[in-house]
């Protein structure tokens, strides 16, 4: 049956095709799919329901409520209401604080993906599904062309990506809004309409109303070029992680081992890739360091390898041949208090967790000049490079130091210890773009 202006439904079989293309589901997966009430999400919600229910699984509808609109609270609740009568379950997550002045889309998104990663670590979900759809796509690429990006971002969204414990699936990115507005017209299905899609002060909104992409030519005219830089884009990822695997040795207390030679020998572009998802990783400068800049480093650990260099909090120090990438200290997160039962993410590099059963608090920080004493002292040595000494994460308690995990330390006083992963805030590798 078809639906509004002539469309054909988007179908279960459709969405299962591209679930399998994507891959990566346990036996009985459980999803989460941010839902706005929106025609697109409401879709992908029902859609996803009972491609879950055919395999055992489950699916939840999360709804952010942003509280920037009166109204915000109640449709939250209408979207519960609906998906209730549908046997989805639903959760709402507010955002509260003070809100912005300005800036206040780009503040909305973040405490969207904040709320809803949150949500998915606490029910150990695996998987978020957003409704990003083909116009949206579209939209994005012309965005980010008149903003002068790179080739990378003219491939447009990539259908999966790596989040803090969970990964944001697209499976709709290249399905018409149209389609999914006739799935909801056949399934005799209300939604919400967002009055901010409107508001001209915003670029997207601009796109879908004075400063239309076009007619439907013009959007596959956009398409058509993301897909090309899509496959270029997935070449060279390729590349950089075959370069990655032969010349970076990551060490699970924060710092790598480069094969310098390796790293420079490569084609200038692909070093330089390498070179800024190394300080993403181990100095969290919390943005992509500039290109000039990463070209001026490449070009000066060539030039003087043995002196060296800063970019985006790390230090890319000569080591008996190789090289050496280290959190810079001036630019570390001060030490932090943890109590029994906390769970905290420090530095933006390590998640740590201080059990309930502690007797007592401790800080997290770097060691410092501070040693171990003892056989501790000599493991450090055995173990590891002193260059990386001063920035081994330790805690401590009251008494002094109490553990330093990375060269098996364990101070005085009893009760258990606290555990702590390397988990920085920009894998070192990720998902690869993909397309569906």
């Amino acid at each position: 049956m078809d639906g509004i202006d002539g469309a054909t439904p988007y179908t279960l079989a459709e969405l299962a095709a591209a679930m399998a293309a994507l891959g990566g589901f346990e036996p009985r997966p459980l999803l989460a799919v941010a839902v706005s009430g929106g025609p697109d999400s409401l879709a992908l919600t029902l859609l996803a329901d009972r491609w879950a229910r055919q395999r055992g699984g489950l699916v939840w509808g999360l709804t952010v409520d942003h509280g920037l609109r009166p109204e915000s609270s109640e449709e939250a609740r209408q979207v519960g209401a609906w998906l209730a009568a549908r046997g989805v379950p639903h959760a709402i997550l507010t955002w509260e604080g003070t809100k912005p002045a300005s800036g206040i889309q780009a503040a909305a998104r973040a405490a969207r993906y904040r709320l809803l990663m949150a949500w998915c670590r606490e029910q150990g979900c695996l998987h978020l599904l957003t409704a990003h759809h083909r116009e949206d796509q579209a939209e994005t690429v012309s965005i980010r062309r008149r903003a002068g990006s790179g080739a990378d971002g003219l491939a447009g969204m990539s259908a999966v990506r790596e989040l803090r414990g969970c990964r944001l699936l697209r499976p709709l990115l290249a399905v018409s809004r149209s389609r999914l507005a006739a799935f909801l017209f056949a399934e005799r299905q209300a939604f919400l309409t967002d009055p901010s899609n409107r508001n001209l002060r915003f670029e997207r909104a601009r796109l879908r109303g004075k400063d239309r992409l076009g007619d439907g030519a013009a959007v596959e005219a956009v398409l058509a070029e993301a897909a090309d830089f899509a496959r270029q884009r997935i070449v060279r990822e390729r590349e950089l992680d075959a370069l990655m695997a032969r010349s970076v040795s990551p060490h699970p207390a924060g710092f790598a081992a480069i094969d310098a030679a390796a790293l420079l020998t490569a084609p200038g572009d692909l070093a330089e890739a390498l070179l800024a998802r190394l300080a993403m990783t181990y100095g969290d400068p919390g943005y992509p360091p500039r290109r000039e800049r990463v070209a001026r480093l490449r070009t000066s650990l060539a030039a003087v390898p043995r002196r060296a260099r800063t970019l985006g909090g790390c230090r890319f120090v000569p080591w008996r041949g190789r090289g050496l990438v280290l959190r810079e200290s001036a630019g570390a997160a001060p030490p932090q208090r943890l109590n029994p039962g906390d769970r905290l993410v420090w530095d933006g590099r390590f998640a740590a967790r201080l059990p309930p059963d502690a007797t007592a608090p401790v800080t997290l920080g770097y060691l410092g000049t501070e040693r171990p004493e003892g056989d501790a002292r000599r493991r450090a040595a055995a173990l590891l490079p002193p260059l990386t000494h001063a920035i081994l994460p330790a805690f401590r308690n009251d008494f002094g130091l109490l553990a330093v995990p990375h060269v098996h330390y364990r101070g005085g006083g009893a009760g258990p210890l606290p555990t702590l992963t390397f988990w920085p805030n920009a894998a070192l590798s990720h998902a690869g773009f993909t397309v569906v």
